[in-house]
This record gives C-alpha cells, sequence and structure tokens, in this order.
C-alpha cells in the first residue's frame, strides 16, 4: 500500500485508480492551467498554447499520471470510504466531519500530484492508523453517526418557527 513520507499508509495501492478528471481541465478539453499560470511552466505553456490550449489527457494521448500539472481534489463533501456526508454549521468552532486525505505524495517515484479524496475523521484515523483502505466496503462508524445528527438536529432547530410572543416573556 501507498505510504506517506513518513510512513502511514494512504489506503491505497494506486492513487491514479481513485483520481478523477485534473481540475484544471476545461469542459471542453483545455488545460487551464497552461492559459491561467503558463508563467509557472512556460515550456509547458508554450507547448499547449501552440496546441490551441488542448489538454493532451483529453485528446488521449497521454494518461493523467503523464502531466506535470495533474490535480484532483474530490468536490462531493461526503467521505470517500463511508459515504457520511458534511454537515457544517455556520459560525460554530466544531471541528469539520470531512477531512482533505491526500492520496499522492512528493517522493523519488512520484511527480509531485496532488489527489486527494475527503475521508471522515474516524475513517481518516483508520486508513492511517491501520490496515484500512479507501475503498473498502463499509458504512459510517457509529460516532460518525452520532455526531452528523447532533448536527442535523441544530440545524433542525434553527429552523424552527417561534413567534414573539412565545420568546419574550410579558412584563408585568
Amino acid at each position: 500500500m501507498k505510504k506517506t513520507p513518513t510512513g502511514t499508509a494512504v489506503g491505497v495501492e494506486d492513487p491514479y485508480d481513485h483520481a478523477g478528471v485534473c481540475d484544471h481541465v476545461t469542459g471542453d478539453g483545455k488545460c487551464r492551467y497552461a492559459f491561467e499560470h503558463g508563467e509557472h511552466d512556460p515550456e509547458f505553456a508554450a507547448e499547449r498554447r501552440a496546441e490551441e490550449f488542448a489538454c493532451p489527457v483529453a485528446e488521449g494521448d497521454w494518461e493523467w499520471a503523464d502531466c506535470p500539472h495533474y490535480r484532483c481534489r474530490q468536490h462531493d463533501r461526503e467521505c470517500a470510504r463511508c459515504g457520511l456526508e458534511e454537515r457544517r454549521q455556520a459560525h460554530a468552532d466544531e471541528r469539520p466531519l470531512l477531512e482533505e486525505h491526500h492520496l499522492a505524495y512528493d517522493d523519488e517515484e512520484d511527480v509531485g500530484h496532488e489527489i486527494t479524496v475527503f475521508l471522515c475523521r474516524w475513517c481518516h484515523a483508520k486508513v492511517h492508523d491501520s490496515w484500512a483502505r479507501i475503498d473498502d466496503d463499509v458504512g459510517p462508524d457509529p460516532e460518525a453517526i452520532a455526531a452528523a445528527e447532533g448536527r442535523r438536529s441544530a440545524e433542525q432547530s434553527e429552523l424552527s418557527f417561534e413567534s414573539a410572543a412565545e420568546r419574550f416573556e410579558p412584563e408585568d
């Protein structure tokens, strides 16, 4: 299993098996990185410009691992392992239910691609601290469900209606 630089497991053998479309690819198959950040890699940008900014992966010439600027961050706000959905509360300092989990790290074998998914805190700990894998078929941990339901209850109570007469005691 792939490891972090400190030696803990990331929960996958190959991060690219869990990666999706590059964050820099537009809907029509153009490379947004070369267009918007060409000064960071002028040679790459010039090659893309010569091809009218066509993404070589979208064209079928490369694999995602071949692109030096590939980045894929999960945008679904649910745990990639157990499916727990995020429930954030505005103006609360509570720890989020979901955390970003990196599948790829800079090392001698990797080109430094950013591949991340969201994992709930409970799955995140299991993946890093044990044998757990991202693609395990598991449901949310009971503590995770309790935390999410507690937040859901708080949301529901915020949406309830109380008239002013119910909120304030009449003055005598």
